[in-house]
């Protein structure tokens, strides 16, 4: 059990048992709330709960419209203001790997998605209870399986059914970006790439091909890459080419006929999804390439005036984004979009991920002022 600063925590399987959960108070302490949704399981496929607190948190707010589709939640205002602005998170997080409840120790908050995005998502639900008049309208989006293959992710869904419920001027990710504005993001793709044999009895190998022994040759070519550093906009992006997963093996007395690695490629948001993958199936020349899944990235947009003025708002200059996220969604919607929100990235995912309360506390008070022109 971790010790926390907000009352008695129960364990893991005490709260999958009880399947309730408080009700979220928006009115509330800012962290109170983080540690709150951090406590709420919502591993991707696994958020029906969590939408169901988010929902009925914003329904009582008077001042939304309060929309879902499936498990994503969206809330607007209306008020026929000259601009839109989307405000969003995505509410599910990667497997737990005992790391709930959540602890709060020398000034951080431990747990689960507590950067990864559960941090962001509590200051967007914040900005949604107290933002009654705010200069421009906003839509505050909270979406389900962002972690996963993209057919499952909800932003996705939500842009093929309802793609008028995200119509905008400009969209912020609260994605973790350490309270500072990350530009664009790289795409990314994963790929099989397959080695074939011919299979025999172990005993006697040198009736068959090895399918296994023949991975070496994708791992040198790996190896021997030179992934590229890509400026675009005065931001450097950091492409690379990297092995995830290796398959293959019958029995133990079996020489194998396949196998396979599965790789995955980061590339620069200026690369075109199928030039992503035309390079990467030039890297391999040779093997057999199965595309898994593609996503391409997004430009910095460093220039359109929304992203100008948002920036100055922040006060430091934009850093580029090393990794995915929906401000590609964004951009192929045409919206421009940034990424912005509490949390180091390089954190997310890892069992000891935590969100400075500073950063929870800067970036509130950031967007407070920024989207109520004070």
């Amino acid at each position: 059990m971790w010790s926390s600063g907000y009352g008695t925590c129960v364990t893991r399987n005490e709260v999958a048992r009880l399947d309730q959960f408080p009700n979220l108070d928006l009115s509330g302490d800012l962290v109170e709330l983080a540690a709150a949704l951090i406590d709420i399981p919502s591993v991707s496929k696994g958020e029906a709960v969590i939408a169901d607190r988010v929902e009925l948190a914003l329904t009582n707010c008077e001042h939304l419209e309060v929309l879902r589709s499936g498990n994503t939640v969206l809330a607007r205002t209306n008020l026929d203001r000259a601009e839109r602005i989307v405000i969003g998170g995505h509410l599910d997080t990667v497997p737990e790997h005992d790391n709930l409840p959540h602890a709060i120790e020398g000034g951080n908050l431990f747990g689960l998605g507590a950067c990864d995005m559960k941090g962001g998502v509590a200051v967007a639900l914040k900005l949604a209870a107290e933002l009654v008049e705010p200069i421009h309208d906003l839509t505050y989006l909270f979406y389900e399986c962002e972690e996963i293959e993209s057919r499952f992710n909800g932003l996705a869904l939500l842009a093929e059914s309802h793609p008028e419920w995200l119509a905008a001027n400009f969209a912020i990710l609260m994605e973790p970006s350490n309270a500072g504005v990350e530009a664009g993001c790289q795409g990314t793709l994963r790929v099989e790439v397959a080695t074939a044999g011919t299979r025999a009895h172990s005993a006697r190998s040198w009736m068959g091909v090895n399918a296994i022994h023949k991975v070496g040759q994708i791992l040198n070519r790996l190896n021997e890459y030179s992934p590229r550093v890509v400026e675009i906009d005065g931001l450097e992006y950091r492409e690379g080419l990297n092995a995830v997963a290796i398959s293959g093996g019958v029995a133990g007395n079996v020489i194998p006929d396949a196998a396979s690695v599965t790789i995955n490629y980061r590339y620069a948001p200026s690369r075109l999804a199928d030039e992503a993958v035309t390079h990467v199936r030039e890297v391999f020349d040779g093997f057999e390439v199965r595309v898994v899944d593609n996503a391409p990235g997004a430009l910095p947009g460093l220039h359109d005036p929304a992203a100008a003025q948002f920036i100055a708002a922040v006060g430091s200059g934009p850093t580029p984004k090393f990794g995915w996220t929906d401000v590609s969604r964004f951009s192929e919607l045409g919206v421009p979009a940034v990424n912005f929100g509490p949390g180091d990235p390089s954190l997310a995912h890892t069992q000891g991920e935590f969100v400075p309360i500073s950063q929870l506390m800067s970036t509130h008070a950031v967007l407070v002022g920024w989207l109520s022109g004070s």
